[in-house]
């Protein structure tokens, strides 16, 4: 069973989070710049975000979310949490460009949407990540992503099957397909990192 962990009033909590914040953190200090802003896309619950302002204290931290009770979970991790570099969460959605700053960030950081949102979000990111960036400006993508010259492991091929159950848009992505949606906004892949539970850290780099 996963551990019960207490939250604040008003927040979301997810057994994944808890699991897959180490790993995630450990690569991002590695290739974060050490002082800036930073935009996190899609950032669900909010623990990931108390936990790497936390841990990152040169780096403003901007969460953002389109949902209402996402960004209410944020607002109470933020609370409880009481860091000076953690901001109030943005309404963001990455399919409509009316919500999106104008930036700059040092690095957008994106866990666990690319698989769980339309094939045009993560367009919208690439496009996102273009527009706030500046040149050398990093993006951080988290999930389980299909690779031609890595066999699909079986979790992430039932999980896929259970994605597209729930949502036909929905899905784990082609690595490549992403990295040329990126490709195409004058982001180039850097950097592939493996993570825990058959899981990727992809890195890239505004180059125009």
């Amino acid at each position: 069973m996963d551990p019960v962990r207490a939250t604040p009033r008003g927040a979301l909590s997810s057994p994944a989070v808890q699991r897959n914040t180490g790993p995630i953190l450990e690569v991002l200090k590695s290739h974060l710049p050490a002082r800036g802003e930073v935009l996190e896309i899609a950032a669900g619950s909010g623990e990931h975000a108390a936990a790497f302002s936390g841990a990152l204290p040169g780096l403003e931290w901007q969460p953002s979310d389109p949902s209402a009770e996402a960004r209410a979970s944020i607002a109470a991790w933020a609370e409880a949490a009481d860091l000076p570099n953690l901001r109030a969460p943005l309404a963001l959605d990455v399919l409509d460009e009316a919500t999106w700053p104008e930036g700059p960030f040092g690095a957008v950081v994106c866990i666990n949407m690319i698989h769980i949102s339309p094939w045009a979000a993560t367009e919208g990111l690439m496009r996102l990540a273009r527009r706030v960036l500046p040149v050398g400006g990093l993006l951080a993508t988290y999930g389980p992503y299909r690779e031609a010259e890595v066999p699909l492991a079986p979790s992430n091929a039932a999980f896929d099957e259970s994605l597209k159950s729930r949502d036909p848009a929905w899905g784990l992505r082609d690595r490549e397909a992403v990295a040329s949606a990126a490709k195409a906004e004058g982001l180039a892949l850097t950097r592939r990192v493996e993570m825990p539970a058959e899981n990727l850290t992809l890195l890239f780099r505004r180059v125009r």
